[in-house]
């Protein structure tokens, strides 16, 4: 039995993820992490998510390391904000507690401080900003269809999210971006375009627009358009429910537990796409 370990684990994505985890029959939740000083700390799981009583603690974050060593999981699912999660990989880590990581926003500063804390400490993580399946095989289509077109076709890149949202462009919108990049051969520090306003003038060659929309509860839909001269080619994935995403957690958990061979792996990895 795989043991999990959930932070945010009252919340929208957190109690999904329990609550799918509850339904495998190879894993089970065995604790839950809240916010510094949280209220539901010293709470049972179960009852504050409607699954009834559990016997599965919720602790404070502030208490991860404790409840690292106290409840021994095998793996702990982390979908927070950046700095958080930065600070709880490390706890991961030093504890011996592998790692899947879902939060976005994540800087590559921030990704190579947790990459460092992993390898050190000899541990295992998925971590990806986007963990639905199809979205990464998004990545594959957007990626193939860029090196099939080349730099003929102007690139722009429109992603939406519900307005609770506190980063943009999205991780999975920047990620996009970086496979097109990267089969053109660009630089997409050179090349990207985030939003216009005023008198840009013509576009220059080579650039790549990234766009961010904020409003309602939309989940998330991601577009990379590649215009030409007279057609147009669009990409698109639409994620209708944040169900999409816990079936890729799960996904990754097996995969961490039964056939990563190195440190850390995305969700290409995950998927066997590399």
């Amino acid at each position: 039995m795989i043991r999990v370990a959930v932070t945010g684990c009252a919340g929208n994505m957190g109690s999904k993820i329990v609550k799918t985890v509850q339904q495998q029959d190879n894993m089970e939740v065995v604790l839950g992490i809240e916010m510094p000083a949280s209220p539901l700390a010293g709470k049972d799981l179960g009852e504050q998510i409607g699954l009834g009583k559990m016997g599965v603690p919720i602790i404070a974050s502030e208490d991860l390391a404790d409840g690292l060593q106290e409840y021994k999981p095998d793996v702990l699912v982390d979908f927070t904000i950046a700095q958080a999660a930065v600070t709880t990989v490390k706890t991961c880590a030093q504890n011996k507690v592998n790692v899947v990581v879902g939060t976005t926003g994540i800087s590559d500063e921030q990704l190579a401080e947790m990459n460092v804390a992993i390898e050190d400490n000899g541990i295992k993580a998925v971590i990806s900003p986007n963990m639905a399946t199809g979205v990464n095989v998004f990545f594959e289509i957007v990626g193939q269809v860029a090196k099939i077109l080349g730099e003929d076709y102007d690139v722009e890149i429109i992603e939406a999210h519900h307005h609770n949202k506190q980063d943009a462009p999205s991780g999975t919108a920047i990620r996009a971006a970086e496979v097109v990049a990267e089969n053109l051969n660009l630089s997409l520090k050179e090349n990207a375009c985030y939003g216009r306003e005023g008198m840009v003038g013509k576009r220059p060659e080579n650039e790549i627009g990234i766009h961010a929309i904020r409003g309602g509860d939309i989940v998330g839909d991601h577009t990379v358009m590649f215009a030409g001269d007279g057609e147009r080619i669009e990409v698109i994935h639409r994620a209708s429910t944040r169900q999409a995403f816990v079936n890729g957690v799960i996904r990754a958990i097996n995969y961490l537990v039964s056939k990563q061979d190195k440190p850390v792996a995305d969700m290409k990895d995950v998927l066997d796409l590399n």
